[in-house]
């Protein structure tokens, strides 16, 4: 009779063949650590110290493996977490840290100024890719926080602009003093880059620009 399954001629079952291993594992030197205190001479007991370094760099080994494993489960997790951000912010529109903003074709462009105190007064020019002053936007006095601006994308002779990349800057004036502050843009989501070999998630916005998620101040 042939046998099969694992089932022999006789009607018992074939022990499992013994699996080979090249090199000894921790399970081993804890065998050959106890033969050793078995067998050695008490007048003269051997130095069981390399047995002793042996186990704790399998204990290290094991250790590593573990933490591993965890990063490797943890690293996973956060990238299906960027996917489905990434899903939720196609289509979105954002306001971002930046100096720059997009002016579609017969368009507005719209962002905000992050005043750290109250100010007096408060304008935000627009300037094209030569440096060139295209409007100057005065949105008068503000309390601390975001003070809100939208260019209607005509310059100071009421003309339309043309479409393009343009230069934010803005200034508050409290009493005498006149400082810069940090604007914020108002821009379109249209495609997410999910990061990848350490590097962050960014977010390709309409007209081309690149931002990272960082710079994201509020989605709207």
């Amino acid at each position: 009779m042939t046998a099969i399954s694992g089932v022999t001629d006789s009607g018992l079952f074939a022990p499992p063949e013994p699996v080979k291993r090249d090199e000894l594992g921790q399970e081993d030197f804890l065998t050959l650590m106890i033969t050793q205190f078995r067998n050695q001479d008490p007048f003269e007991p051997m130095d069981n110290g390399d047995f002793l370094g042996q186990l704790a760099q399998f204990g290290t080994v094991n250790g590593i493996e573990r933490l591993n494993s965890a990063f490797s489960g943890l690293s996973s997790s956060i990238q299906s977490e960027q996917v489905l951000q990434a899903a939720n912010l196609v289509g979105r529109s954002v306001l971002a840290q930046s100096e720059s903003g997009y002016l579609p074709e017969a368009g507005m462009l719209s962002g905000s100024v992050v005043l750290p105190s109250s100010a007096g007064s408060v304008q935000v020019e627009i300037s094209d890719a030569s440096g060139q002053l295209v409007r100057r936007l005065d949105i008068g006095s503000h309390e601390a926080g975001l003070a809100e601006f939208t260019w209607d994308g005509r310059n100071e002779s009421q003309e339309l602009a043309p479409a393009g990349h343009y230069t934010i800057a803005a200034r508050a004036t409290r009493g005498t003093s006149v400082e810069s502050v940090e604007t914020y843009v108002q821009a379109n989501i249209e495609s997410v880059n999910l990061g990848q070999y350490g590097q962050g998630m960014t977010l390709n916005l309409a007209g081309g620009d690149e931002l990272s998620v960082n710079q994201i101040r509020r989605i709207l």
